[in-house]
């Protein structure tokens, strides 16, 4: 079998995740995590949230995961937020377009390519409705909007749609979220949870579905005197496949975080600083790094509002998948935020000194603009004031004009009250620029499960096992009684109420013979199995079994906790 029908078979008999609603016919695009997911899921979770929020000393907020319409007019969801769908005008099934162009061509990367260019393809290789056979060369290549939409309260005049992102959660509270920070830049805001996106073609079990868990940091800069902490990071040595190297079929290229910056093959320190930070927490999830790179954004990727954009990727099944994105998105959201609700989206930058600065300005008559402009009088005013502070010598002649929605309104300049001040001032209002990695939780769990999971020979039988880490494994340690008699398993039961009393995710497991159960955690990913048998009730000692290598030790049930312990803290078996 290959290796995705292997973890797949695996992810359902053992409890990590499944389709969802089977008993109804399933769904497609949504996945349940099992007891055994659900546990590793969240120990994912948990480490990130260790490294990009309590050690690099981030808030953290939970947002509300349906969201006005207005948010998503200014973020540009409703506009941009697209992919390309075909259908079959023969039995009318739905496509997305540029997979069915990869799938038939050696195309990595179709999603980049403008519609009339995947049309072209799909004519050129002769492209067929995958669900009927039928040449799909005549159909159109149309966008299609990714959110979900809903109506909030009842009746449709309040109309609001399932995020497809955590990030405009944070954006959208930056008002208030600069108070808890002080109004002292930098500051980052991190957030876990669900996001959602109506894929066309939901495919390969975790790695394009409909709903899916986010851990994204918004990290608020000042662009001119804010500068990473590159000290922490300058010796990481990063695995980049470079833009350059892509167009001209390169390799990958291995360089410190000093070497990608000097080199310029990465621009922004502060992208390369967070490139740094993650290789530790993929290292600690389990990720194989022999499996690892991080891929530069061709030119045709770049989101609109990214400067400089890298993507985490895994390798799974024989294909790459982006785990996260790290992007420089400058000011774009915040400004964009700012403009539609007329809220402050800026921090008050305090000078060293007070300065005294010329500032053009506009008192406009307003007895003349009222009558002669109506309604649009007011947003008359608003284009002088900012014609006037953009460009001070439009008001030079006798009149000046404005554009207003696409309209142009002139008037003469002595009705604008334009004068240029001189103004002393102690500081001014800017608009901070966002760093921002953001992880896909579930395509992690997936790929460390893909990384993990591995088969070799125990005592003459076929074993598979996840050699996963210890921070990440859904069960740290299974208590088993050889036996369920003669006291055995009342015993093991003792031992494993005091083991989780002592904190530690415990297992009891009584069904089958040892050698079954030892497999059935191996399988999970267990690393240490503590067996009761009749020497414990002699002596009061226990075997502690070693996932990886299958080697025991005795250990004294009173000094048991503290071996664990031992054990988490990477001590090996044979210092216990």
């Amino acid at each position: 079998m290959s290796e995705l029908t292997d973890l797949s078979e695996l992810a359902k008999r053992r409890g990590f995740f499944f389709a969802s609603n089977e008993a109804y016919g399933g769904t497609a695009g949504f996945y349940t995590f099992g007891p055994e997911g659900a546990a590793l899921k969240r120990n994912v979770e948990d480490v990130w949230r260790d490294r990009f929020v309590r050690e690099l000393g981030h808030m953290e907020l939970e947002a509300p995961t349906v969201m006005p319409e207005a948010v998503f007019e200014a973020s540009g969801h409703l506009d941009t937020f697209d992919d390309m769908i075909l259908e079959c005008g023969d039995c009318g099934a739905t496509h997305r377009a540029d997979h069915l162009v990869e799938d038939a061509t050696d195309v990595d990367d179709a999603e980049a390519f403008a519609p009339e260019r995947v049309a072209d393809l799909v004519a050129d290789h002769d492209v067929a409705c995958p669900s009927c056979g039928v040449p799909l060369a005549d159909r159109p290549v149309e966008a299609f909007n990714l959110m979900f939409g809903t109506n909030i309260g009842p009746g449709s005049s309040s109309p609001g749609y399932l995020r497809p992102e955590t990030a405009q959660g944070i954006f959208v509270e930056f008002p208030r979220l600069k108070e808890y920070a002080r109004n002292q830049l930098p500051f980052g805001v991190a957030q876990i949870g669900r996001a959602y996106r109506n894929e066309i073609s939901p495919r390969r079990a975790l790695v394009r579905v409909r709903e899916f868990t986010q851990a994204e940091l918004e990290h608020f800069i000042d662009p001119e005197y804010d500068d990473p902490p590159l000290e922490r990071v300058d010796d990481v040595e990063l695995p980049l496949y470079s833009a350059a190297a892509q167009q001209d079929d390169g390799d990958l290229e291995h360089h410190t975080v000093a070497e990608a910056l000097e080199a310029g093959v990465v621009e922004s320190e502060w992208v390369a600083y967070y490139l740094g930070e993650a290789l530790a927490f993929y290292e600690a999830i389990g990720v194989d790094m022999d499996r690892f790179r991080y891929r530069q954004h061709l030119p045709g990727e770049l989101s609109h509002y990214a400067a400089d954009c890298w993507d985490a990727e895994t390798e799974v099944g024989g294909n790459w998948v982006e785990v996260t994105g790290f992007a420089y998105r400058s000011d774009y959201d915040l400004r964009k935020h700012g403009k539609h609700s007329e809220e402050e989206f800026t921090v008050f930058r305090q000078y060293d000194e007070p300065k005294t600065v010329e500032r053009a300005t506009v008192d406009p008559d307003m007895s003349y603009l009222g009558p002669t402009f109506g309604g649009a009088a007011g947003d008359v005013v608003d284009a002088l004031e900012a014609l006037a502070r953009r460009d001070r010598s439009a008001f030079d002649g006798d009149a000046v004009t404005v554009e207003v929605d696409d309209e142009s309104y002139t008037l003469p300049v002595e009705k604008t009250g334009f004068a240029v001040e001189e103004q002393t001032e102690s500081g001014e209002h800017i608009t901070p620029h966002v760093v921002e990695p953001s992880f896909g939780i579930d395509r992690l769990v997936y790929s460390v499960l893909a990384h993990r999971h591995g088969t070799d020979e125990v005592d003459g039988e076929e074993r598979s096992f996840l050699a996963l880490p210890t921070g990440v494994a859904p069960t740290t340690v299974a208590v088993v009684p050889l036996m369920t008699k003669d006291g055995l398993d009342e015993r093991a039961r003792e031992v494993a109420a005091s083991l989780r009393a002592a904190g530690f995710e415990v297992n009891y497991d009584d069904t089958g013979n040892i050698g079954r159960r030892y497999r059935r955690q191996d399988e999970v990913g267990t690393p240490y199995c503590v067996t009761v048998d009749y020497d414990t009730l002699e002596d009061d000692t226990v075997t502690v079994r070693e996932r990886d290598s299958t080697d025991q030790t005795r250990v004294a049930v009173d000094d048991l906790a503290d071996a664990v312990d031992r054990l988490v803290s990477g001590a090996a078996l044979s210092e216990l």
